[in-house]
């Protein structure tokens, strides 16, 4: 009987708007001060998302503009796209719709997941399927979000955390036996509690009063969402390696969603991995929610080999988590480069 085949990421690509919003001018808003915030965060700026109608789809159109122009890809030629984002643009159509329609995409199925930071790894394990029974051969998955948007910029909590920036990988069956081993995600909805927006939804939708009480906003418990967050990082990480018979020395890289230099380190310590070996982005992008991944596998791509193995580990409000074990598939340093790494930098 054939195997079926593996999907393998064969290209990545990023978006970070080209506004910054530094540790500096954060103390201008809210009783805090750059050595605050980089103690207990690790987050010296992050990228903010400015003008006029702009949305989560404009982001993440850049990003999958890039990654079709770096693998030279029409855009007839991709079967799937997904987007991860807890920031759509609209209640309806879903941003995927959106990203489709500003880079050319026709005629294909897309939709949005919403796993909260989990996105991306949820969106990952699903296009896999897609692969794995032949239904598609070319998925663009994109974890894209403008978290400034949802952000209160009066509660020094959850202001200093938070950037805006895009992520995309693409997807294709891989000859070589490299691509996506193995993949878990899980959810448990008790968490709710602790990190969600309040209004917006069915259950409380938007009215002025609403808005005046500052409802639409992120509120998190901060110490409840970080025991809970080291201990799901570490505990799904820890079974697809025990699944997939690796130990932490087998263990080329560590991709930790980056929501908390604190919470990456010591996720990387429970697993017994060396820091040099842990992707870590959160100083320059802050959290980019469903971003953070893709935007680090982005700014590693040139470490990046053929045959590395990694284990991508997320965890979100609702709660949910997720581990995937990758095998990566092209050797970075080789991929093509659009006007040097930064140059898509430039605004929308």
């Amino acid at each position: 009987m054939p195997v079926p085949p593996r999907a393998s990421i064969t290209a990545v690509h990023g978006y970070l708007p080209p506004d910054l919003l530094t540790n500096a001018e954060l103390a201008h808003l809210v009783d805090t001060s750059d050595a605050w915030i980089t103690e207990r965060t690790g987050i010296k700026e992050r990228h903010i998302l400015k003008g006029e109608g702009l949305g989560t789809s404009h982001m993440a159109a850049e990003a999958v503009r890039g990654l079709l122009k770096k693998t030279g890809t029409d855009p007839s030629e991709v079967d799937l796209l997904i987007c991860a984002t807890t920031t759509p643009d609209l209640q309806f159509p879903s941003t995927a719709n959106l990203i489709c329609d500003m880079v050319g995409i026709r005629n294909i199925g897309s939709f949005d997941v919403q796993a909260a930071c989990s996105g991306f790894l949820y969106s990952l394990t699903i296009a896999s399927q897609f692969i794995a029974t032949g239904a598609a051969r070319k998925v663009v998955v994109v974890g894209a979000d403008t978290m400034s948007t949802i952000i209160d910029y009066t509660d020094r909590a959850t202001c200093v955390l938070f950037g805006d920036g895009a992520g995309a990988v693409l997807l294709e069956p891989d000859p070589n036996g490299y691509g996506i081993m193995d993949a878990l995600i899980r959810s448990d909805g008790s968490g709710m509690i602790h990190l969600h927006q309040k209004a917006g939804g069915s259950r409380m939708p938007a009215s002025a009063e609403t808005v005046a009480k500052r409802l639409h906003y992120v509120h998190q418990e901060g110490a409840a969402v970080y025991k809970f967050a080291i201990a799901k990082m570490a505990e799904v990480a820890r079974e697809i390696m025990t699944r997939n018979n690796l130990r932490g020395d087998m263990i080329d890289w560590l991709v930790p969603h980056q929501a908390n230099k604190r919470i990456i380190e010591s996720t990387a310590e429970r697993m017994g991995m060396p820091m040099d070996k842990v992707m870590v982005t959160i100083h320059k992008y802050g959290n980019t929610t469903n971003a953070t991944i893709p935007l680090c596998l982005w700014d590693y791509e040139s470490r990046l080999k053929a045959g590395d193995k990694m284990v991508l580990a997320a965890f979100g409000g609702g709660f949910t988590w997720a581990g995937v074990y990758v095998q990566w598939a092209y050797d970075g340093a080789k991929a093509p480069k659009l006007n040097g790494k930064n140059g898509n930098r430039k605004g929308v």
